[in-house]
């Protein structure tokens, strides 16, 4: 990382480039083995009373005295990327909301309020994409209130990490008291690969419904209502694929016909876009290729469909999920996280 001009470390940051991307270098200790530096790259969100804050990819916000800088200059909106489809951030994160529609919804200027009966935090979150048409303040008292009327709690859904995302709200929201809750990745990926992976899909079942065996195997919920069905069965083109158990291997020959699927998945096909969710695998079943099956047979039909390009959200600290998606090929596009506003006592 260089930051010098003939060299000299210099500080060519202001409080005017607030808003910009920027790479800071900053003395973080001083002792016997003398002054030790570390370097932050991130959104300089705000610089007030001699303090910069800086709001990094993975949407943490990082505090630096200015005296502690030592070089610091503007550096591209975003790195370049590496692999997978090309896409702008606004583009994958309307298609994104499309995949996973909520029961209602209501517009706060070009924010959208989306509310399922507290199914999933996706589907009763404010999706803040443009102005509220209001001051901030006043934006998120009627995102309290209009969620407060629907007995739920108040989540905004703000992103980080490319090129047009959210850094600046993030970090107007953690000033507010909204804390995140979780972080999720949104990853992309080519989708001709995923299809042409040497899975054995032979046992996977496709359909257009989901029936009561594949929602024994989801697990994310408690009753399955109808918003539950409306905001699975939501969506552009929505396919739902299942392995059942008495097929998943020749030792499960003799279960009963009953037993919940041993995996399952969703996939939803908007434009050249394909869509992976609620992808659930029984943990008697792990480590046999069910996941990937499931998603090879799903992304053969999106490729019917015409689709070409590949997306998916897993949380930040699903690992194993996370490893299984790098090998297939997704790559991070970028980060999103649901905040929520605590009061102080």
């Amino acid at each position: 990382m260089e930051f010098t001009i003939g060299g000299q470390l210099e500080v060519r940051i202001t409080p005017a480039d607030v808003g910009k991307r920027v790479s800071v270098r900053r003395v973080c200790e001083t002792g016997p083995q003398g002054v030790k530096f570390t370097d932050t790259v991130g959104v300089l969100t705000s610089w007030d009373n001699g303090v910069l804050s800086i709001t990094r990819k993975n949407g943490e916000s990082v505090r630096i005295d200015e005296s502690a800088l030592v070089a610091g200059k503007v550096v591209p909106a975003a790195p370049a990327r590496r692999r997978g489809p090309a896409a702008s951030f606004e583009e994958l994160s309307a298609v994104c909301a499309r995949a996973w529609p909520p029961v209602e919804s209501e517009p706060l200027g070009d924010w959208r309020l989306r509310a399922a009966r507290g199914f999933t935090r996706r589907a009763n979150s404010v999706l803040p994409l443009g102005d509220p048409g209001m001051p901030l303040d006043e934006a998120l008292r009627r995102v309290e209130q209009w969620y407060g009327e629907r007995g739920l709690p108040a989540y905004v859904q703000a992103a980080t990490g490319a090129e047009g995302t959210q850094e600046l709200l993030c970090a107007e929201l953690e000033e507010r008291g909204w804390r995140r809750e979780v972080t999720t990745e949104v990853r992309t990926a080519a989708l001709a690969p995923i299809g042409d992976l040497a899975a054995d899909v032979s046992r996977v079942r496709v359909g257009r419904d989901l029936d009561e065996a594949w929602l024994s195997r989801y697990q994310r919920f408690e009753t399955p209502g109808p918003h539950v069905l409306q905001v699975l069965r939501g969506g552009p083109s929505v396919w739902f694929a299942s392995v059942p158990a008495d097929e998943a291997d020749d030792a499960d020959a003799t279960a009963g016909g009953s037993t919940p699927p041993a995996a399952i998945g969703r996939c939803v096909v908007d434009g050249r876009w394909a869509g992976f969710m609620a992808v659930e695998v029984d943990p008697a079943h792990r480590r046999r290729g069910l996941a990937t099956a499931v998603m090879t047979a799903l992304a053969r039909r999106a490729l019917d469909e015409g689709a070409s390009a590949a997306w998916l959200q897993v949380e930040s600290d699903n690992e194993v999920a996370r490893t299984m998606y790098e090998d297939m090929g997704f790559a991070v596009h970028h980060l999103y996280h649901h905040f929520r506003h605590f009061r102080s006592a």
